[in-house]
């Protein structure tokens, strides 16, 4: 067996990749209706706007943090921008360019605090989180609004239709989908490709070896949580236009559905280590979990506890294989 083969079957990767398989084989066999066009069409819009956040929520964990406001900043830019641009504005870019410019302002403020100050992340984004939800409740009165014209457009346009020829119910797959293409395409450069992305590992792995590297650590940690606040802003408003309606609440407990689908993918949650891959494999087997029980005959009600299981296997199994690998690689270093 060479060594490419053994890298790749002891990668979390690999056995995240056949639970999916075997589990989307499971649902075609007991149902006949997974591989559907219109089936397939639903879980790729489920699995858009969850996976989006995934992106910022995997640097953050390899950099060593976690966010957990981007919900927060994601709602309060979105009902924002939905309500007082309409109004001022018929050009759907300006909408994107506030939400950014909104979710960019509290992600800095994320990223000064904890880089500055060493405050732990997990407090400070909280309360952060705890601010959004705070002003967008007390301050702007928030609540279920009706989305204008030009973010509508927006939300309508679309790529296919899909239409499952037995039941002759049809799926869109929108336009929003090649945001979501070019984005996981943008983080795996940045993580891969560029200095910036060795700085987060570096940061993620040991803060004090990184400085002595001559790795900007601050100005890393500052760009980190700034980037997922930025695309929290937008993704909020494209979550808005897939829904063709604002509701505030829609993204609360997203987070925790993020943070999970990284760490079940194979991402550490002490840091420095974590790939784009590993977290669009966490947020599919999610996906489509959460998307098919119903397909298997099992309540909506036993959804989330399915769920919260496979989580639970999944990332125990992952964590058993990375203490494997640590293991063997000890052992490697101790014999040279």
């Amino acid at each position: 067996m060479n060594n490419k083969t053994k890298k790749i079957l002891h990668s979390s990767e690999f056995y995240v990749g056949i639970i999916i398989i075997l589990f989307c084989m499971l649902i075609q066999v007991r149902s006949g209706q997974f591989f559907t066009g219109n089936n397939l069409v639903d879980i790729i819009r489920s699995f858009t706007i969850p996976v989006m956040f995934c992106v910022g929520e995997l640097m953050v964990l390899i950099s060593g943090g976690v966010d957990c406001s981007f919900p927060a900043i994601a709602s309060l830019s979105m009902f924002v921008v939905c309500k007082y641009l309409e109004d001022v504005t018929t050009n759907p870019l300006l909408f994107f360019v506030v939400a950014a410019l909104i979710g960019l302002a509290f992600g800095v403020l994320n990223g000064v605090i904890i880089g500055k100050y060493r405050f732990p992340a997990l407090i400070v984004t909280l309360g952060t989180s705890s601010i959004c939800w705070g002003v967008m409740q007390g301050v702007f009165q928030s609540r279920e609004y009706p989305l204008c014209p030009t973010l509508l457009a927006v939300g309508k346009a679309k790529l296919l239709t899909a239409t499952n020829a037995a039941t002759g119910l049809s799926s869109d797959l929108p336009m929003i989908t090649v945001f979501m293409v070019l984005l996981l395409a943008l983080g795996w450069f940045i993580l891969n490709k560029t200095m910036l992305g060795r700085g987060i590992y570096a940061i993620g792995g040991d803060i004090i070896a990184a400085k002595r590297a001559g790795f900007n650590v601050f100005g890393t940690t500052v760009f980190i949580y700034a980037f997922s606040g930025m695309m929290a802003g937008i993704i909020g408003v494209f979550r808005a236009c897939m829904l063709q309606a604002v509701h505030p609440n829609n993204l609360e407990g997203l987070e925790m559905t993020a943070i999970a689908a990284c760490v079940l993918g194979g991402v550490s949650i002490t840091g420095g280590k974590g790939t784009v891959l590993q977290a669009c494999l966490g947020m599919a087997l999610l996906t489509v979990v959460s998307n098919s029980l119903i397909l298997l005959g099992i309540s909506t009600h036993w959804q989330n506890v399915v769920t919260g299981l496979i989580i639970i296997a999944g990332t125990a199994a992952t964590a058993i294989q990375n203490q494997k690998n640590a293991k063997k690689l000890a052992v490697k270093l101790t014999e040279s």
